[in-house]
């Protein structure tokens, strides 16, 4: 295995459409680093939950965070094993025939069992962490959490191990007599994209706007 990729498991071997797998660590890292919404899977009882919640990554961990209250964090800090996907909606794809119809997409699975981040300087780090992604330079303008908002919140962080990237780009992919139909075919272009900043309605009048905002980006 190359420094620069993850091992390939059985568990993370792409069987449907192989050609569309990626275990670079540079795919992987550029899917994730492109969102910020992930869906995590886990079984309680034998019952399956998946739930969607913000992420993000440093380094070889991804991280998330919610209510200490919250049942999906109080289990998988117990070491439940879980599974973190992200993905990426990038166009539809109009084929010549049904059978061909497509979407573009960008995704990440990964596989493991989380830890909970313990500790206020660790978990205050982490925050930060978060916070840099979504608006780097805001940390050092707000008010930073109190040891009663810390206690309140768990940070869970996950290893990137066994994990594996599958991405869809291109044109249809039409059988070749299809190709001989009156029929329009290509990509319908989809993108996620900010819009105008909308101020609190009590923002003291004379606020500037941060420069953070008309740089943030994703996709």
């Amino acid at each position: 295995m190359a420094a620069d990729s993850y091992p390939v498991t059985a568990r993370t071997r792409v069987r449907r459409k192989p050609d569309r797998g990626h275990h670079d660590k540079a795919t992987v890292n550029a899917v994730l680093d492109a969102g910020l919404l992930a869906h995590v899977g886990y079984v309680i009882d034998g019952q399956p939950f998946v739930m969607p919640t913000a992420y993000w990554r440093a380094g070889e961990h991804v991280y998330w965070h919610g209510s200490a209250a919250s049942r999906m964090l109080r289990t998988l800090a117990g070491g439940v094993p879980a599974c973190l996907t992200v993905s990426h909606l990038d166009g539809i794809v109009l084929a010549r025939s049904g059978f061909h119809h497509s979407l573009n997409y960008r995704s990440v699975m990964i596989l493991g069992t989380a830890r909970p981040v313990t500790g206020e300087a660790e978990k205050s780090r982490a925050l930060e962490g978060f916070m840099t992604r979504i608006a780097p330079g805001r940390w050092g303008e707000v008010r930073g959490p109190t040891k009663r908002e810390l206690k309140a919140t768990t940070v869970l962080v996950m290893p990137i191990e066994e994990v594996s990237a599958k991405v869809r780009a291109g044109g249809p992919i039409d059988d070749e007599p299809d190709y001989a139909l009156a029929c329009w075919a290509g990509v319908l272009p989809l993108e996620t994209r900010t819009r105008r900043p909308l101020p609190d309605a009590r923002l003291a009048s004379g606020t500037p706007e941060p420069a953070y905002l008309k740089s943030f980006r994703l996709g």
